[in-house]
């Protein structure tokens, strides 16, 4: 399975950035997408994750600001982020559970400046 994300850059306080990431190299449907980050100096964390049948969660600083979804069919991932804050600057992963593994992307950086 690869993935490739796209949409990373740099945004002022109050903006909106939209993350995307396709997944390339399946067969069966995935069952669980999403996305985590890392900041410098800290542990990578959940940001949000969908399920197949469209089931979210997400990371308590991030609800009702970030929208995540998908597109089956398409096998894409998407995360739309709004009112972005500087302490949503990190690495961006997109992230697939297929097949009980989980592979991850190679990063995006978002940068939000106050």
């Amino acid at each position: 399975v690869q993935l490739q994300a796209s949409g990373g850059g740099l945004v002022q306080a109050g903006e909106s950035l939209r993350l995307s990431c396709a997944a390339s190299g399946t067969t069966f449907s995935i069952h669980t997408m999403g996305w985590y980050r890392q900041a410098p100096g800290k542990q990578r964390e959940l940001v949000a994750t969908i399920t197949i049948v469209g089931i979210t969660n997400y990371k308590d600083s991030v609800k009702g600001r970030f929208t995540i979804s998908r597109d089956n069919a398409r096998n894409t991932v998407n995360l739309q982020m709004n009112s972005m804050k500087p302490e949503d600057t990190a690495l961006y992963y997109c992230t697939v559970t297929y097949l009980l593994r989980t592979y991850w992307g190679q990063g995006t950086q978002v940068t939000v400046s106050s």
